[in-house]
Parts: structure tokens; C-alpha cells; sequence
């Protein structure tokens, strides 16, 4: 006879309304889509990961398996997945956090839904786990997983974006962590694959987290200006929907804000307030073309019929109709100056381009038809790219992240061939990259280029529309200066590459150079005799003494012999000449013991408070000098020390990807009594005594330092940098807003 089912507590009952709520949701989601009705699997999936969860909690207290299924919501609802990734996203996290294993899965929903979830798992404790740089291999097997199957990403994205969504459950540290991975990785992987929505909104969740103060500002400016947004649309689009309406257009149009993110990011970048960015609208017209194979035409009937209407600006034009971008983004864009004096930009895309800007390459799903111009081809070339990178071992896995990174680029330009043929090329790249992206060979021979035949350097930036044309000699080889200015993975990673190969080859040579000095004094190279000799040269890794014997910058000697043979070392400056600029200098201690114990006892899951003690401890970054009121956090050096940065500075970002582990949580509260050197921007239109107004303005500021003053005029403008010592944020806004109040000064800003 079977035991009675205990009966569900209160809130068990609660939990299995809500589990079952989120199950039926997606469920709905499913069914509404055009994905064939696979409904048995997902429930079978949804019941054992239901089963394998039972009784974990999230940080945030409601039941883990909450996060499967919204992963699989988004995965499903917002990208537009089917069965398969639906099951693998519902199973994401039982491989790695119970212990059924991959063949499990294997056994109960086929080898495809296996694959995906042990792709996932490795994302999630490879790269970006505690042990990121120690994953070279491991991040090697995900990419090429990838290039394999692309649900691994789009998963993980799913996965990375409902964790965005509840990030207010962790630490402050794990939220910068997390920010930061997303911004670093996961936003430009989402835009590369034309997910824009989902770009946008890890963008957006990210500044709320990193910039709570910031966000809330950008989104008040916002809200504050909706209604005059309103009405400039109201005025500009009646005149629009008249004329379509005449010509029988099936359409709609839609009013698009600039997302809080791109509004800051403009404001960071270009040193403006709010007010100043002008392109925070846009209207998007949406139309359904009569003939889908037409549908081209019938774009640029729109846009003629609206310059009819309106002035359109000379140089903003955007044709991404006949070359689109590389994650299949189509449209024409413009920008229109309307009868009150505005100017707003118009993006006008069928359905299916809309769909594409959307949802990316998913979205030619509903596409599949010999019409279709979605060029499927185009994301198979980028994962080709990816796999190039992947062709030579990596050191490290971050020097490939970097690389992978650089893969994910945002704007594009257009350059052709000698021939005649069009190639798309990342924005700020050089004729070297261009040379490289031809062909490897023809990278690692050429010496410069021509570019509308004209003689350039190789680190020419080109420009759209350049015609290039690369110049080769075989005499020439791969230079290490090359990687200060090649931009692109494949440039990069093909250099990287070959200096590598080099290096190898000369620390073969120098090792010979050993073995034959050492056994001409009777001794023989063993891996204490070459350690001894590496110690005497003061080299930290064996591979540099044999590099530098190598390249003949090193020259053994009887010292050297002397050493190896236990005799007392000459103690003399002339040992350290010819490593001098190689080997490491030894390291300062700059700190007490009382500082070290500081680092040490740092509570990583509290909160620091910087005041006037501890910022003694503490080190001030020098990518980003931060003061007082800036958002900050404190990352633990593998020295030891505890370096302040600003949360939006580059190295932060890299550090929040790299070392998420090393990331302290920090806040101010300083008491206006140390001071910190600013340097800020001033500019505007040459004038007698605006000098003199400058001065007298910094004069009457005299509680701040003046450090340093330069000023240079160029056509009637003038140009300034200050440097100033401050107390903090405030001091600098108030610095600023005196400045601009001077008759002819029109920017002050920190940079």
C-alpha cells in the first residue's frame, strides 16, 4: 500500500502556482510561434529539471527553476527558438549544479539538446569562472562548439540576460563583475548577431548597475522632455502619413528614443550635457511591401517621397539596402530638417528588416522562402573568422578574448579591391588589417599600400569608399611595432602568430648558444646548470635568457661559469648590461606591513567606505584618475595593493571581465580635506582678456589649487587644458559652471 503524499505547505503551494503560471506562459509563447509543436519533449524537459532543482533557491529566494524556464521564455519568446533550445535552455544548469551528467541527457533528449547544455557549462565555469585565464583550451572547445552550433551563445545570452534582469538579489562586487562581463562580452556578441533588443537592454541594465545616479538622471532628462518629443512628432509625421497614404503604403511608423546607455555614452565621449545631444529622436516607418521581391524599391519610393517634404541632410545618408551590414541590418537612413527647425533622423525598413534589426539572424526563420534576401551565408563567414583566430595555440586565454573581442565590432565602412570588389571592414582599420584580410601571405610581406592611388604608410586609417591596393616585397617580414596599429582579430592574432613562431625559433638558437659555451667550460646544459645561469642574468622565465642569447643581446661569459660553478658572483654594474630594459626591476615596497594586513582583511563581500585612512592605502589608477564622487571600485593587484578605478574606465571593464574575483565594492566618504589633481578641457572663440577672465575666475576659486595652465589659438578658437587640484566631483562641477559663464568660453569639461 502506498504512504499518503504529504501535503505542500502554504508556501509550496505558492511556489508550485507560480512555477507552473511561468511553464504555461511559455508554453503559450511556444505554440503561438511557427515552430513546429514538439510539445511533449518540453514538458519532459521542464519535469526533470523541475525535479533535479527541487527544494534550491535562488539568491533571491524563489525557486531556482524559475531561471531555467525564463531563460527559455527569452530564448523562445524574444529570439525565436524552438524545441530543441527550448529543452537544452530548461536543462541549462543541471549538468553543472547536480549530478546527472551529460550522457544522462544524452539518453533522455538526444544528442543535439546534450551538446548545447555541455556547451553552456562550459561558458558559465570557463571562461568567466574563478578560473578564467587557466581556460585557454577550454575556450577554444566553446568557440568552436559555437561555430557549430550557435544556440550555445544564443542560450547563454538568454541566460545572461535574465540574470541582468534580477541582479539586484547580489553584491555590489558580483554586480560590477557581472556589468562588466556583459559589456565587455556579451552586449557587442548580441549586436554582432543583430539581437538588438536584447543589445540594448544588457547595455541599459548594465549602466543602472555600474551608474546607478547617472541612469536615474538620463532617465528623468527623458521624462522630463517626453512631452516636447510628443509634440515634435506630432508636427513632422502628419505630412508623412498623408503622402503614404496617397501612394497606398501598408505601413507604420514608430517614434524611437536613443536608449539611456548611447545617450550617456555620447555625453562621456564628447564632453556634453543632456541638452546637447541632438539625436535622442528618430521615427522608424514600418511597411509591408506589396511584392516581398520589391521590397527594396518600394524603400526608396518612401524615401523619395518624403524628401518631397523635407530637406534631407547633405551627408547623413545611410544605404544599408545594398550593403548591409554584417549581422544582416537593412535600411535606409536619414536625417530631416522639419518646419520647426529640428532635425530628425528617419529609418525606414520592410517588416522583414525590421524583424532582421530585432532579432538578427533568427528572424529569417519566418523567412524561409526563395524570395528571402537575408543572406544566411553572412554569419557563416564571421564564425569562419572566429575559427581563423582559433588556428594558432594562444598564450593566454585573455590575449584571445581580446582577439575574439575585437571580432565584435559595432560600425563598418566599405573599401574596395583594385578589382573593383567591395570588402566591409571594421571602422579604424588600417591598410595593414586590409592586407591581412585578403590574405595572410600578403599581410606579412607588404611594406604599404596605395590608397586611391596614392602612397600611404601602413597604418593608414581608411575611410568608405577608399580603393586599396596592397604593396608587397619578399624581403620584407612581420615587425612587432606592427601590433600598435593593427586593429582587427585576424591582423592581430596572424601577427601575434608569427612573432611567436620567431621568438620560438630564436630561443631554439639560444639555447644552442648555451649548450655550445657551456660544454666548451666542460659543463653540460641541464635544467639546473640553465637555471643557475637564468638566475644570474636575473631573466624571470628561462624562455627570455634563451630569447636574448638568441638575438645576440646577451653574451655569456666566465662569470656566468663562475656562478654555475658555486664561485662568489661578480658583484659588479657591468653583469646587469646586458639585460638592462629586459629583466624586471625589482619592486619597491612602498607599503607597511599594517598596509599589506589592510588588502588582506578586505571583506570582498562588504561594501568599502574611502575616507581619509583608507584612501592612504589605497592606490589612484593611472588610466583614469578617480577622485571623490566618482563611481569607483577597488581591484586587488597581484602585488597585493588595492587600485581605485572609475567603474566606466577601459582597464575596469577588462579587470571586471578578467579578475571578477579580485573586485571590491566601494563608496565615498570623503570630508573635503585631501586634494586631487583634475585636468579639464576649455574652449571657444578668441577674445582680448578671456585670459585674463579665465584667470580671475580661478582666482576667486581659492580653495582650489591651480597646477598648471596651457592655452593655444587656432583660427579665431581657443583651446585650454587646466590642471587643478580639487576635493572632489562636486568641486569640478562647480569649477566648470563658472567657467562657462565667461562671455566667449563655450566647453568646459573634465577629461
Amino acid at each position: 500500500m502506498d504512504s499518503p503524499t504529504k501535503p505542500l505547505t502554504e508556501q509550496e503551494q505558492k511556489d508550485e502556482e507560480l512555477i507552473n503560471a511561468a511553464f504555461q506562459h511559455l508554453l503559450d509563447t511556444y505554440l503561438a510561434s511557427n515552430h513546429r509543436r514538439k510539445v511533449d519533449i518540453i514538458t519532459k524537459a521542464f519535469l526533470f529539471a523541475k525535479q533535479a532543482h527541487k527544494g534550491v533557491r535562488r539568491r533571491s529566494g524563489e525557486p531556482y527553476i524559475l531561471h531555467p524556464i525564463a531563460v527559455a521564455q527569452i530564448a523562445c519568446g524574444e529570439i525565436g527558438l524552438g524545441s530543441t533550445s527550448i529543452c537544452a535552455a530548461l536543462l541549462h544548469d543541471v549538468e553543472e549544479d547536480t549530478d546527472y551528467t551529460n550522457e544522462d541527457l544524452c539518453n533522455l533528449f538526444g544528442q543535439k539538446v546534450a551538446n548545447i547544455v555541455e556547451g553552456v557549462t562550459k561558458i558559465s565555469g570557463g571562461i568567466f569562472g574563478d578560473k578564467a585565464s587557466l581556460q585557454a583550451e577550454t575556450f577554444k572547445k566553446l568557440l568552436l562548439t559555437m561555430s557549430d552550433d550557435i544556440r550555445v551563445i544564443l542560450i547563454k545570452i538568454s541566460d545572461r540576460l535574465h540574470n541582468m534582469r534580477t541582479l539586484s538579489s547580489m553584491l555590489p562586487s558580483k554586480q560590477y563583475k557581472i556589468a562588466g562581463e556583459t559589456l565587455y562580452i556579451f552586449a557587442p556578441i548580441a549586436d554582432r548577431l543583430g539581437l538588438n533588443k536584447i543589445k540594448t537592454e544588457l547595455e541599459n541594465l548594465s549602466f543602472k548597475y555600474e551608474h546607478p545616479e547617472e541612469y536615474a538622471s538620463v532617465l528623468q532628462k527623458l521624462d522630463d522632455s517626453a512631452m516636447e518629443r510628443d509634440d515634435i512628432i506630432a508636427r513632422f509625421t502628419p505630412a508623412i502619413e498623408e503622402k503614404l497614404n496617397s501612394m497606398g503604403v501598408n505601413y507604420t511608423i514608430k517614434a524611437r528614443v536613443k536608449s539611456p546607455y548611447s545617450i550617456w555614452m555620447k555625453m562621456q565621449n564628447k564632453h556634453i550635457p543632456f541638452e546637447e545631444v541632438f539625436d535622442i529622436l528618430a521615427i522608424r516607418i514600418i511597411f509591408t511591401p506589396a511584392d516581398r521581391q520589391h521590397e527594396k524599391d518600394e524603400c526608396f519610393r518612401i524615401y523619395s517621397a518624403i524628401t518631397e517634404i523635407y530637406k534631407p541632410h547633405p551627408t547623413r545618408f545611410r544605404d544599408w539596402l545594398s550593403n548591409p551590414k554584417t549581422n544582416g541590418y537593412q535600411a535606409l537612413h536619414n536625417t530631416f530638417m522639419s518646419k520647426q527647425g529640428k532635425w530628425i533622423e528617419v529609418q525606414i525598413r520592410s517588416d522583414r528588416m525590421d524583424d532582421i534589426a530585432e532579432v538578427g539572424f533568427a528572424a529569417h526563420w519566418k523567412y524561409k522562402d526563395k524570395n528571402a534576401e537575408y543572406d544566411e551565408n553572412e554569419l557563416d563567414r564571421w564564425l569562419n573568422s572566429i575559427k581563423e583566430i582559433l588556428d594558432d595555440p594562444q598564450p593566454d586565454t585573455l590575449d584571445l578574448l581580446d582577439n575574439i573581442k575585437l571580432n565584435l565590432y559595432n560600425s563598418e565602412i566599405m573599401v574596395f579591391t583594385p578589382k573593383g570588389e567591395l570588402k566591409t571592414m571594421p571602422a579604424g582599420a588600417t591598410a595593414l588589417d586590409f592586407a591581412f584580410s585578403i590574405h595572410s601571405f600578403l599581410g606579412s610581406h607588404c611594406f604599404g599600400a596605395k590608397v586611391n592611388h596614392r602612397l600611404v604608410p601602413l597604418s593608414y586609417k581608411l575611410k568608405s569608399g577608399d580603393q586599396v591596393e596592397v604593396l608587397t616585397s619578399r624581403t620584407m617580414h612581420v615587425q612587432p611595432d606592427w601590433l600598435n596599429f593593427a586593429t582587427t582579430a585576424k591582423a592581430r592574432g596572424k601577427i601575434q602568430a608569427i612573432l611567436r613562431r620567431n621568438a620560438r625559433e630564436m630561443q631554439r638558437r639560444g639555447e644552442e648558444v648555451l649548450r655550445k659555451f657551456l660544454a666548451d667550460n666542460d659543463l653540460e646544459l641541464t635544467p639546473e646548470t640553465a637555471e643557475k645561469v637564468r638566475t644570474f642574468y636575473h631573466f624571470p622565465r628561462l624562455e627570455e635568457l634563451y630569447l636574448n642569447l638568441g638575438e645576440e643581446k646577451v653574451k655569456p661569459d666566465s662569470a656566468a661559469i663562475d656562478f654555475v660553478r658555486g664561485k662568489t658572483p661578480n658583484k659588479g654594474w657591468r653583469r646587469f648590461l646586458p639585460f638592462m630594459g629586459k629583466s624586471q626591476k625589482p619592486t619597491q615596497q612602498t607599503h607597511a606591513a599594517h598596509d599589506d594586513d589592510f588588502v588582506k582583511n578586505l571583506n570582498r563581500k562588504e561594501v568599502l567606505v574611502l575616507n581619509e585612512a583608507t584612501i592612504e592605502r589605497c592606490e589612484m589608477a593611472d588610466c583614469c584618475h578617480p577622485i571623490p564622487g566618482d563611481d569607483v571600485m577597488g581591484y586587488i593587484t597581484p602585488e597585493g595593493k588595492l587600485q581605485l578605478h572609475k567603474r566606466a574606465c577601459e582597464t575596469a571593464v577588462k579587470l571586471k571581465t578578467r579578475y571578477g574575483n579580485n573586485i571590491i565594492a566601494c563608496r565615498w566618504d570623503t570630508h573635503k580635506i585631501l586634494l586631487f589633481d583634475v585636468s579639464l578641457q576649455v574652449r571657444g572663440i578668441d577674445s582680448n582678456g578671456v585670459l585674463y577672465a579665465i584667470a580671475d575666475v580661478l582666482r576667486k576659486l581659492s580653495h582650489f589649487v591651480v597646477r598648471r595652465i596651457e592655452l593655444d589659438t587656432n583660427d579665431g578658437i581657443f583651446k585650454g587644458k587646466l590642471t587643478i587640484g580639487v576635493f572632489d566631483t562636486d568641486d569640478v562641477q562647480t569649477i566648470c559652471t563658472e567657467l562657462k559663464m565667461i562671455e566667449n568660453v563655450t566647453e568646459a569639461a573634465r577629461i
